[in-house]
């Protein structure tokens, strides 16, 4: 599955320009043109990637950023930014950012900055969960270097079970993080997700009966 990306420019045509270029780079795009969509959008759904404008109308990027950082929200961002001063490059790290790129943008280095960003995160931020890796950033599961066939859910289900082993995750926790507020959650499916992961983890996720479940360490 490739990296879903929200993109936020108030330029139409540079917007669909990112799109394009992006899209035939096997990115998954979701765009705005105004902070109060991209907002909107970023918490219906979970993304890989932020690239945002910083000149935007009604609140930059800056303000942005810095409200989905102060709500928990980690996901790496890039700036691109018509802005050269130094100020305003240390206010945009300061915020939360992990790279920006300046206007005009030379797409090949913006393919090259995305693709470091989002390589630095699945570096440090994959897991070693028994004989399989756990790559959190691009929700897969593998095994010897061979990816897993499984959905994103699933996988996402796994990572919120290894984060906290050996405590009890409950259906309301489960619900919480593999459905945005806009889609509809289902038991039924949690249970699929857990058969699923207990063919790969038999003796390692149990069932607490009314509550949730539980990943069990291998130490």
């Amino acid at each position: 599955m490739s990296a879903h990306i929200l993109l936020l420019e108030d330029d139409k045509l540079f917007n669909e320009t990112l799109q394009d270029f992006l899209e035939e780079e096997g990115y998954k795009i979701d765009y705005a043109y105004d902070p109060y969509t991209a907002l909107e959008l970023a918490f219906e759904h979970k993304y890989d990637l932020y690239l945002l404008d910083v000149n935007l109308p009604y609140e930059s990027g800056f303000d942005l950023l810095q409200k989905l950082r102060e709500s928990s929200d980690q996901t790496p961002a890039i700036f691109i930014t018509s802005r050269s001063d130094k100020d305003s490059l240390r206010e945009g790290f300061a915020r939360g950012a992990d790279d920006y790129i300046k206007k005009p943008v030379d797409l090949d280095e913006l393919l090259l900055r995305i693709e470091a960003v989002l390589r630095r995160q699945v570096r440090s931020n994959r897991v070693d969960v028994g004989e399989y890796q756990l790559d959190i950033i691009k929700k897969r599961l593998y095994r010897d270097g061979a990816e897993v066939d499984m959905t994103r859910k699933v996988v996402e289900l796994l990572q919120l079970l290894v984060t906290i082993e050996n405590s009890i995750v409950t259906t309301e926790e489960i619900k919480d993080r593999l459905w945005a507020a806009s889609e509809e959650a289902s038991e039924g499916s949690i249970r699929v997700y857990i058969a699923q992961l207990k063919k790969l983890f038999p003796q390692n996720i149990e069932n607490i009966r009314g509550v949730g479940y539980r990943f069990i360490s291998f130490s």
